[in-house]
């Protein structure tokens, strides 16, 4: 629906409303409620629960990234044989920020018991066959030359792998193998950590949560964005004039956006990818790893499809995760979507886009297509290339939720499917939203912390509010990159190893 102007409004008037119980919603209302307490802050989830979605345990590989172990964060190695390392050095910069903000809501009681959402596990990438084994080791040397990294080990021997993570080990023979370690890894429930902080939002005073709450309708006032709520379970409707919005819904956004009309969302599309995972609850497999184990991802394949065989802890229990597995799919939300999802979002303004899409990632397609239709047989060949040993027996699928892709106009010519995290924002600052995944979550903090910069340029100039930012993130305002000193990294790893007391990571 196309906006309409009204020059004023009898709806009840909030500051903010934030649409989605995701992560990113979750992180952004409390921070903005730290930052500025006399704000009217609603949060809407058309869901019974909250953050089911993308943010869900189960939904998402649960590591905390960090550039550690994620290959796809260093994909090549130049022509002098290096591996550039600056995507790695940015995302374990900004997951740092993510954890010191968290730490201070433990710290100040805003959220209580981190085990429930955050454990360290170690970070592992591995690696078989001469030639990865090669590209290994260049990362290894670029990464280790950075603070950041300076605990990071390498080793090539298989009595050394097998004591850091037994399975990869079991059954294996032949070909050279290599991998990198650091134990200052982490493995994060999401969904977990946004409850707790969506329920402290709510108990603070001028704000409020409601589940079971669909936005039927956006329209622009001269005041903001009048928003209709559908009740689910009353079946009643009431409206709201919110000043600024922000639309953290995963694949549910770009609708959503669509609906408001604004024009910034001329020409995205949107690509869903279906996800899968194979799990193991077996006691005495489980205990054999404790690790996130990282590889490359096979030739097609998209960032989030990278394989990896995880420690996860989720609905109290320790379990094994592989995958993700990807598959076709056109609903744009795993609980609620519909297969009209991806035909409804088609446009006018986006149907070049998404032609172009199709004609120039017809191998990405076909690796879709080509994943939907594998058999069991097939998924437990991939995991054998961790787990040479794997038993069918001893594993399941599971559904993994749905993640959809940004798809963008790039420089007015081909479109791309364009991974990654995705903000846009209109003109006036009134409505921001998010697109697109990984890393996203784990770097939410230094995402929502630009949308606050850019939407709410008042709270920049307050210095009661930038003595508090400076309280809750010790590091917004550096560039921990840069570092090099003896006297830098001292800082750093004092404000690292605080962050980490807090969280319960450093026993």
């Amino acid at each position: 629906m196309i906006s309409i102007m009204r020059p004023d409004s009898e709806f009840e008037t909030i500051d903010v409303a934030l649409i989605g119980s995701g992560v990113m919603s979750a992180n952004l209302g409390a921070l903005l409620k730290c930052l500025d307490p006399n704000l009217k802050i609603e949060l809407y989830e058309v869901t019974d629960q909250l953050s089911q979605e993308s943010s869900n345990g189960w939904n998402n590989a649960g590591t905390g990234h960090a550039g550690i172990c994620e290959l796809s964060y260093t994909p090549d190695r130049g022509t002098d044989g290096e591996v550039e390392v600056s995507k790695a050095v940015e995302i374990f910069e900004h997951f740092e920020q993510t954890k010191q903000f968290w730490a201070y809501a433990v710290r100040t009681g805003m959220i209580d018991n981190p085990a429930d959402f955050i454990n360290s596990v170690p970070h592992i990438s591995f690696v078989y066959g001469q030639k990865q084994v090669d590209f290994l080791k260049s990362r290894f040397e670029g990464m280790v030359a950075h603070p950041f990294f300076s605990e990071m080990e390498y080793s090539e021997d298989r009595e050394k792998i097998r004591e850091w993570a037994p399975l990869l080990m079991e059954g294996r023979e032949g070909m050279p193998v290599a991998a990198t370690r650091m134990k200052a890894g982490t493995d994060v429930n999401f969904g977990e950590l946004s409850r707790k902080l969506i329920h402290w939002l709510g108990e603070q005073e001028g704000c409020s949560f409601h589940s079971s709450n669909r936005i039927t309708d956006l329209n622009r006032s001269a005041d903001g964005w009048e928003l209709t709520v559908q009740d689910l379970k009353a079946g009643t409707t009431r409206q709201r004039l919110a000043k600024f919005v922000f639309i953290g819904a995963g694949g549910g956004s770009l609708p959503l956006l669509q609906k408001a009309g604004v024009p910034e969302i001329n020409g995205y599309g949107a690509f869903p990818i279906g996800g899968q995972w194979l799990i193991c609850d077996d006691p005495e497999i489980v205990k054999k790893h404790e690790a996130k184990v990282y590889g490359l991802s096979p030739g097609a394949a998209p960032t989030m499809a990278v394989p990896h065989l995880d420690s996860r802890w989720l609905e109290g229990k320790k379990t094994l995760l592989f995958g993700p597995y990807a598959a076709w799919t056109t609903k744009f939300l795993h609980r609620g979507g519909s297969f009209l999802d991806l035909p409804g979002s088609i446009k006018l303004h986006n149907i070049l886009t998404l032609i172009k899409v199709g004609i120039s990632n017809i191998p990405l397609v076909s690796y879709l297509i080509q994943q939907g239709l594998q058999s069991m047989k097939t998924r437990m060949n991939e995991l054998r290339n961790f787990y040479p040993d794997a038993q069918v027996k001893d594993w399941k699928l599971i559904d993994a939720g749905i993640r959809v892709q940004a798809i963008k106009k790039e420089d007015g010519d081909a479109g791309i499917v364009h991974f990654g995290t995705e903000v846009v924002t209109t003109e006036d600052k009134s409505i921001s939203a998010l697109l697109g995944a990984s890393p996203g979550a784990s770097v939410c903090v230094n995402i929502v912390l630009e949308v606050i910069q850019e939407c709410f340029p008042q709270l920049s100039k307050n210095e009661k509010a930038k003595q508090k930012l400076k309280e809750m993130i010790p590091t917004h305002d550096i560039e921990l990159s840069a570092i090099r000193t003896a006297i830098e990294i001292e800082k750093y790893n004092n404000w690292s190893q605080s962050a980490e007391l807090n969280l319960g990571l450093l026993k």
